[in-house]
């Protein structure tokens, strides 16, 4: 039996989310997760809740995921070593099987039986299909008197066939899109997720590109979390990689930030699924979670800047 003060708090908060949700009805967001939320069932359908609220109030939203733990996990169990360059995935023709079972074979197929178990008309895609993402294989990548850096079969985005998505978003579905793709000959490329998810949110004129990390967001020390920077321009995001700040699974991302950013995406968020419902908070409050990156501090309200004097 609900009280008097729990249905003041439900209320409260219905008209607290209501003008967002009139800011955001009908725009785009892409949501990207890492493949460690998908590990687990009860993060997994957290998160899924959290995506399908944005789905069942007007906002149209591509989901795009990772599957890097489980296909690390994999490649262990078959006795094949993983390497990692700068934050990205070495993927040989071994590493590119188990890429495509768990991306396209078990962490698709999860994520699309939680939509369906919680009533979400979602729909599992990959790059591959009805090429969506067109993509060539990275050449060696050259680096200042050190040996050539090949990644195998790693694809770089040469164009994203947004009206795929944009068919389906009219339908009213909720795209699910596993990062694999193949170049013009049908061979298959794995993707980093974040890549990806800039190049959809950029060819979708997204309002929003969020990505749900580990991290609680973009840190001034990575070993303090108290240093959390709330909001970020991207030419102290660059600075942040110079000085070294930036690394690993970060680097990937900062690269794709400036990417969706520069291509037109007005704003990127950096949170973390270990928060409860942070996309929510992220979305549906002034205050936010993460790190809000944007390309110019300047643009930004007074209340996104935390100050609502």
């Amino acid at each position: 039996m609900t009280t008097k003060r729990d249905r003041a708090i439900v209320v409260s908060a219905l008209k607290h989310a209501a003008p967002y949700i009139r800011l955001f009805k009908g725009k785009v967001f892409v949501i990207k997760v890492g493949g460690e939320v998908f590990a687990d069932p009860a993060l997994t359908t957290a998160l899924v809740e959290q995506v399908g609220i944005l789905h069942q109030v007007g906002i149209r939203t591509v989901l795009i995921h990772g599957g890097g733990p489980q296909s690390t996990e994999l490649a262990a169990a078959l006795g094949l070593d993983t390497q990692f360059i700068e934050g990205r995935r070495v993927t040989n023709s071994d590493s590119l099987n188990v890429a495509t079972m768990i991306l396209n074979g078990q962490v698709n197929t999860k994520i699309l039986a939680c939509c369906r178990d919680l009533q979400i008309p979602a729909v599992g895609i990959s790059g591959v299909d009805a090429g969506l993402i067109r993509a060539h294989k990275r050449p060696p990548v050259e680096r200042e008197g050190e040996e050539a850096i090949d990644y195998g079969f790693v694809g770089d985005i040469d164009s994203v066939e947004a009206d795929i998505l944009r068919k389906q978003l009219d339908n009213g579905l909720m795209p699910v899109v596993s990062p694999l793709s193949c170049d013009e000959s049908g061979v298959l490329l794995n993707i980093n997720a974040d890549t990806v998810a800039a190049a959809i949110a950029a060819e979708l004129n997204a309002e929003k590109l969020i990505l749900v990390t580990g991290a609680t967001g973009i840190l001034e020390d990575v070993d303090d979390p108290s240093s959390l920077i709330s909001y970020i321009d991207r030419t102290h995001l660059q600075q942040l990689k110079d000085d070294g700040i930036l690394a690993d699974g970060m680097l990937p991302k900062a690269a794709a930030i400036n990417s969706a950013i520069k291509n037109g995406v007005q704003r990127v968020h950096v949170i973390s699924y270990k928060l409860p419902d942070s996309i929510l908070l992220e979305v549906f409050t002034n205050e936010g979670t993460g790190t809000l990156v944007v390309d110019d501090i300047a643009a930004l309200s007074p209340e996104e800047q935390g100050d609502e004097s």
